[in-house]
């Protein structure tokens, strides 16, 4: 029989008086007799025992309890035993055991200290045997029991303390997951983690192999604190590519992970600051590595609000994975959160900052950080000055190639050397900013430098050549590419045929594609939109047709642009009815129209004097919700110029302004034509 009752009794000591509800039992299986319940006695008080070992005294029973690197050590003096945890009286539990025959034959000797780490009393078995067994194993007994009890408690299949540790030791060691099984399967997998966790200099390898078995085995979600309690243990032995691959788990489980609860949990679990700071740093790390971007930022927060001391390699990781995803103002909070925090930058830092404000368009204010830079005594690499010549050779508006090449000029006066990277990002710009003299200059500047051009710089060079009208110098340069070994790719071979095909040489534009066909070459959807865009402006729409059907066949995915070049060659001969076939089938395609598709069908449409129904077009446009471009706002003021209607020219222009969109050239000049051929030439002075 179990008698068990609950009461509330403030316990008095050095720690202060707190309030704790009391568990009491009394085990008394049938033929067994415990005598003065628990629950009978009021008193309870505290002895002046040193701070180390505290005797209470239980209506003149007394308990000798010792508290050892937060284990808990009892030895009894009469059969009542109690559970202190964090130092408050959490358990009473009485057992007929010290010096009192338990089944004949059979003696408790009182010098055998108890580990009370956890207990915890279900449904204890009806048999005498089996219960005190049961209460036994529950106890979790730290030292083997006397050697008249091993007969019980071997065939009970009880393990006590040391004897515990080892054998579980042997198992997690030997893998003998099946018996480790057996052994565990009576208690809660979470209680011998826990047990485990006590074990003075306990293996944390068997421990991380235990945690992770016990995972699969018995399904078990393991708590924020073990995970915790875990990391605390790798960290201490610095076994810390075990702690990242625990860390991949546990951030990798289905359950949202509370970060302010894994800081409270750190810091509440350990005293160390160091092991605490290597934990954290590294869960940044891996929500970065998985992807979980958010859930590292809200790290990085919690950190400063914890305390917790990051490393540059950590939040350099962060800042990489913000730049990756376009993600400025995370990457400015990060970088001003660091200098606040005080953690130390190196060159890796500060070029991936000025790296994303620079692919961000944000060039005065990388500027400010190449400053930092210099103020940290971090002297500017050629990553640094590659990222600020790519961000203006892409990004920098008027006279950013004059800027580009201003910092050519200052990196070699700093002693810092330009590398291929550097030369390929300046011809490449040069050259689409049509000024391919300026390309071949720094190609031949390359070579004297000593520098091997690749791939990447031919394709930048016949481009930009290409593009100017200048095939046959491109041809040359393709001659140069196979004397010194490198390969023409699908880029190459792009450009050549979009400059046989600007040039109207398309007999030469299509052998070269059959050419490459021929030869096994990948071409791509780029290659066919180039070809299909010629044959459409050469009225030639029977040959555009047979390209998009062998599209089909070489598993090429007509896009966007190829209808468009198809809508835009029926719209050319006067066929309307074969292109709105071709705007239709866009459509079933699952593919959706772009500002370039509504510029065809504008353009068209203001051609044949409809330029009302034209305006329709640029409604549905904005509607739908795309941005009309200086083209679409040009095509209806010419529209409405040539239909003798000026005002309403005029009307599109205020429209245009309004919209955000600032006349150009262009704009001027249809109106100012206009204007005049419908004899308002003061009208056309204004402008």
């Amino acid at each position: 029989m179990i008698k068990e009752q609950q009461y509330t009794k403030p316990i008095i000591s050095s720690f202060g008086t707190s309030p704790v509800r009391l568990r009491v039992l009394s085990l008394a299986p049938s033929g067994l007799r415990a005598s003065s319940p628990l629950w009978h006695t009021s008193k309870l008080t505290l002895s002046s025992a040193p701070a180390t070992q505290r005797i209470f005294q239980i209506g003149g029973k007394g308990v000798v309890l010792g508290v050892c690197q937060q284990e808990l050590r009892l030895a009894v003096i009469d059969y009542w035993f109690m559970v202190l945890r964090n130092n408050l009286l959490m358990q009473v539990v009485a057992l007929p055991l010290p010096y009192r025959p338990l089944f004949p034959g059979f003696y408790m000797p009182i010098y055998y200290p108890l580990n009370l780490a956890k207990l915890g009393v279900t449904a204890l078995p009806h048999s005498k045997l089996d219960a005190l067994a049961s209460m036994y194993r529950l106890c979790r007994f730290s030292l083997p029991p006397p050697p008249l009890l091993h007969g019980l408690f071997m065939c009970c299949h009880f393990v006590s303390g040391p004897d515990f540790q080892s054998q579980v030791s042997f198992l997690i060691s030997n893998h003998k997951w099946s018996q480790l099984k057996s052994l565990t399967e009576s208690s809660n997998p979470t209680d011998i983690l826990h047990q485990l966790f006590l074990f003075k200099n306990f293996n944390s390898d068997l421990i991380l192999s235990y945690f992770k078995w016990s995972q699969h085995a018995f399904q078990v979600t393991h708590s924020i604190e073990n995970y915790v309690k875990l990391f605390i243990l790798l960290a201490n032995v610095r076994k810390y590519p075990k702690i990242r691959s625990l860390l991949d788990i546990f951030v990798k489980q289905g359950e949202p992970i509370s970060v302010s609860m894994f800081c409270h949990t750190l810091l509440t679990l350990s005293d160390n600051s160091c092991a605490c700071n290597v934990v954290f740093d590294m869960l940044i790390l891996v929500c970065v590595n998985n992807g979980k971007l958010e859930l590292a930022l809200e790290c990085f927060r919690r950190a400063g609000d914890y305390g917790f001391k990051l490393s540059v390699v950590s939040c350099n990781s962060l800042l990489s994975a913000l730049v990756r995803e376009g993600r400025i103002g995370n990457v400015e909070f990060v970088y001003k959160e660091m200098i606040r925090r005080r953690v130390e930058f190196n060159l890796i830092t500060f070029n991936t900052v000025i790296n994303g404000l620079c692919k961000a368009g944000r060039l005065n204010k990388a500027g400010d950080i190449v400053e930092d830079m210099k103020g940290y005594g971090i002297v500017p690499s050629v990553v640094t000055y590659n990222a600020l010549i790519d961000g203006y050779c892409k990004r920098g508006g008027p006279g950013r190639m004059y800027k580009a090449d201003a910092l050519l000029k200052e990196m070699v006066e700093s002693g810092v050397f330009p590398n291929v990277i550097t030369y390929n990002v300046l011809i490449d710009g040069f050259c689409k900013d049509v000024n391919v003299a300026a390309s071949i200059r720094l190609f031949n500047e390359m070579k004297e430098q000593g520098l091997r051009a690749g791939v990447i710089t031919y394709n930048s060079l016949i481009n930009g050549l290409c593009s100017d009208g200048k095939v046959d110098e491109a041809l040359g340069l393709r001659d140069e590419m196979l004397e010194i070994g490198l390969e023409p790719n699908i880029v190459t071979y792009n450009a050549f045929i979009n400059g046989f095909s600007k040039k109207k040489r398309l007999k030469e534009a299509r052998e070269l594609f059959d050419d490459i066909v021929d030869k096994g070459v990948a071409v791509n959807v780029v290659t066919f939109n180039t070809l299909i865009n010629a044959y459409c402006k050469t009225g030639q729409l029977e040959e555009a047709l047979v390209l998009r059907n062998l599209m089909l066949e070489k598993m090429v995915s007509p896009n966007v642009s190829t209808y468009n070049c198809l809508i835009g060659g029926y719209y050319h001969v006067g066929e309307i009815e074969a292109a709105n076939k071709i705007l239709d089938e866009l459509e079933e395609k699952g593919l959706k129209a772009d500002v370039v598709t509504y510029n065809i069908r504008i353009n068209a449409m203001c051609g044949r004097g409809e330029t009302r129904k034209a305006v329709r077009y640029l409604d549905e446009m904005c509607r739908k919700g795309l941005s009309p471009s200086h083209i679409t706002y040009n095509a209806l003021v010419d529209g409405y110029c040539q239909q003798g209607n000026p005002s309403a020219a005029l009307t599109v222009k205020k429209r245009m302004e309004k919209e955000g969109k600032r006349p150009n050239v262009v704009t001027y000049n249809i109106l100012i034509k206009g204007f005049c051929r419908s004899g308002k030439l003061e009208e056309a002075n204004n402008f």
